[in-house]
């Protein structure tokens, strides 16, 4: 169980710092990026968009007392990961390694995290904790 708390923290957190990063070249409005989403003909007002949906995400993974926010944060970036594939192969632009190990790393975290709560017990919570 070790082995795989370590592998999750490792994923996750390779993941997160790739994540925040991007959210930052977002937030700065890096002239590569701003010339790359002109490229996939995306307005430049999504930046601001993308960059607080990733920042946010970042969070939501990191944080560990609610699993539910982290389910969504999952579900978000694999969105997003989908859609900057086939945005860039529908612009005629090759697949760029990065993508597949970002996600790996994802993937890797996500079924970590779902591997190391199947031992874990469930807590009861609300009124009604008949089915906890």
């Amino acid at each position: 169980m070790k082995k795989i708390r370590i592998a999750h923290w490792a994923a996750t957190g390779l993941f997160a710092l790739a994540m925040a990063f991007s959210a930052f070249l977002y937030f700065s409005s890096s002239p590569d990026l701003v010339a790359g989403m002109q490229h996939l003909g995306y307005p430049r007002y999504l930046l601001g968009i993308l960059g607080t949906a990733k920042a946010l995400g970042v969070l939501a993974l990191l944080q560990t007392r609610l699993a539910t926010l982290r389910e969504w944060a999952y579900a978000g970036f694999t969105i997003n990961l989908i859609g900057a594939a086939w945005s860039h192969a529908a612009s005629g632009d090759p697949l760029a390694p990065p993508m597949f190990v970002l996600a790996a790393l994802l993937a890797t975290s996500y079924g970590t995290w779902k591997w190391g709560q199947r031992g874990a017990p469930r807590k009861a919570t609300g009124l009604n904790t008949r089915f906890a």
